[in-house]
């Protein structure tokens, strides 16, 4: 049998000795960049396709979801944490929770003057933010309850079996969703505008980053509670650059700025894949002292079918 060693990093390996895969990305400065940086494409590129192409919410929100599914099977079918497979998800799930948001919150009463429908299909479910934003809050709700039952860690760097990352990315694609509500509510309703919107939610990250030095608060709450917060923040953000200046956006276009914010993401992602490459080459600090005898690691589906008959 061919001998090939896995690389793992210290965190990769559990307290009882057992290894496990890597597939979600550590948490520092540079994954809340990419994270803003993925949110706000996920908000202009989501209006290109809905609105300035006039695809409607509907069609784009069908399209975008099947993005979305073939981005996770990806993913989830990885063996180990891959920056293009992981920053893929999160901007589908930016884009599929911008036109979902719209869909459900908006009907033809926030079309333009003079226009009857946007797109095929039904127009909107004018639930209206307040409305939609509970009913997104209740999914998250049900998401990390069922989450909590299961027995598995909230914590991202210890995630490590098929369950506990498909928990994670409904969560993911919730929070996208319920970001962009509460993105929209701010910009649009709460007489904020976008500058202001975009203001608040970075003063409210702002002290959850000050709340961090303070012990009595986890660390895994904090995260979760940023990590819904960026989006509404890459909403706002994402507003600020399309919209008209009348409105009081920049208007610097749709296409202009996904093509820019495409650019940063993939750029970084680049660098995020250099950097994981060098952390995995022997002797580099991050490359671990265990290895594992078999020719290849079984894939979360491979390794969830076995459990199965065990």
């Amino acid at each position: 049998m061919r001998y090939q060693p896995e690389v793992f990093t210290e965190a990769d390996v559990a307290g009882a000795g057992r290894v496990v895969m890597k597939k979600l990305p550590e948490v520092t400065l540079a994954f809340w960049v990419m994270k803003i940086a993925a949110t706000t494409l996920g908000e202009t590129a989501g209006d290109l396709f809905a609105q300035t192409l006039k695809l409607g919410y509907f069609l784009t929100t069908m399209a975008l979801f099947a993005v979305f599914v073939v981005t996770l099977v990806v993913q989830l079918r990885s063996r180990r944490y891959n920056p293009f497979f992981y920053w893929t998800v999160i901007l589908s799930t930016s884009m599929a929770g911008t036109t979902m948001s719209d869909f459900m919150n908006r009907d033809t009463s926030y079309l333009a003057a003079g226009t009857d429908a946007l797109g095929w299909g039904p127009q909107g479910l004018g639930l209206g933010y307040p409305v939609g934003a509970a009913i997104l809050v209740s999914l998250l709700i049900v998401i990390f309850v069922v989450w909590r039952v299961s027995g598995l860690t909230f914590a991202i760097t210890d995630i490590d079996t098929f369950r506990g990352e498909a928990l994670f990315w409904a969560a993911i694609l919730v929070s996208n969703t319920l970001g962009t509500s509460v993105g929209d509510f701010l910009s649009d309703s709460s007489g904020l505008g976008y500058a202001g919107g975009a203001l608040l939610v970075t003063a409210v990250l702002a002290v959850l980053l000050g709340l961090k030095y303070v012990p009595a608060v986890p660390n895994v709450v904090l995260f979760w509670l940023a990590f819904v917060l960026t989006r509404p923040l890459g909403a706002t953000a994402g507003d600020l650059l399309t919209k008209p200046v009348a409105k009081g956006g920049l208007d610097l276009g749709t296409l202009g700025s996904s093509v820019v914010l495409l650019t940063v993401l993939f750029a970084l992602m680049v660098f995020a894949q250099v950097r994981e490459r060098r952390r995995n080459l022997p002797g580099h600090d991050g490359y671990n002292r265990a290895t594992v005898g078999s020719s290849e690691a079984p894939s979360p589906i491979d390794s969830m079918e076995q459990n199965r008959h065990l």
